[in-house]
């Protein structure tokens, strides 16, 4: 097995079975719009459900409609990593890493959407000033994560691209 696949699946699984495993505790643990404060003024565990997309988008749409593209989005996503993961080198863990996170969180909402309809959030974060950033589930986390991780990795290249390209030219 490759390092590249090795990483990645480890990620995949891990992620979406964090996922899986948290939301099914949520279920079970609290009632809908039951909300737990955590850390005082600033972390909650809730429990609700959003039908739309990220922030609530689209979530007063037709509801057959609704579910039936982001179940289509969903995949496509799904495609989409898939197809990059497997043009990646086969020793190239971060971006391994990275898609795999992004995978497990993508899989992680579909399996709710399929499942529900919906899907389950319960991490509320309250911020300055009262505001309430929407909340969100760990296959949000797991997906934002692989983005910054390829991003990070995107950057560091761009770096070492124009590090090397100023000492040739400085040569």
């Amino acid at each position: 097995m490759t390092p590249k696949l090795l990483v990645g699946s480890c990620a995949f699984l891990g992620c979406l079975v964090l996922d899986q495993v948290s939301k099914i505790l949520v279920d079970h643990q609290l009632s809908y719009a039951d909300r737990i404060e955590v850390i005082e003024g600033f972390f909650y565990l809730t429990h609700v459900r959003n039908p739309g997309a990220a922030f609530g988008l689209f979530s007063d749409g037709p509801s057959g409609i609704r579910l039936a593209f982001f179940i289509s989005i969903s995949l496509v996503a799904i495609g989409i990593v898939t197809s990059f993961f497997r043009k990646l080198a086969p020793g190239d863990r971060l971006s391994a890493l990275a898609l795999g996170c992004i995978l497990g969180g993508a899989v992680g909402n579909l399996i709710d959407r399929v499942t529900r309809g919906e899907v389950v959030d319960f991490l509320h974060f309250r911020l300055w000033g009262g505001y309430s950033w929407p909340d969100f589930n760990f296959a949000d986390s797991f997906i934002v994560t692989g983005v910054a991780l390829l991003l990070l990795e995107l950057l560091a290249a761009e770096g070492e691209s124009r590090t090397a390209q100023d000492g040739a030219g400085s040569a």
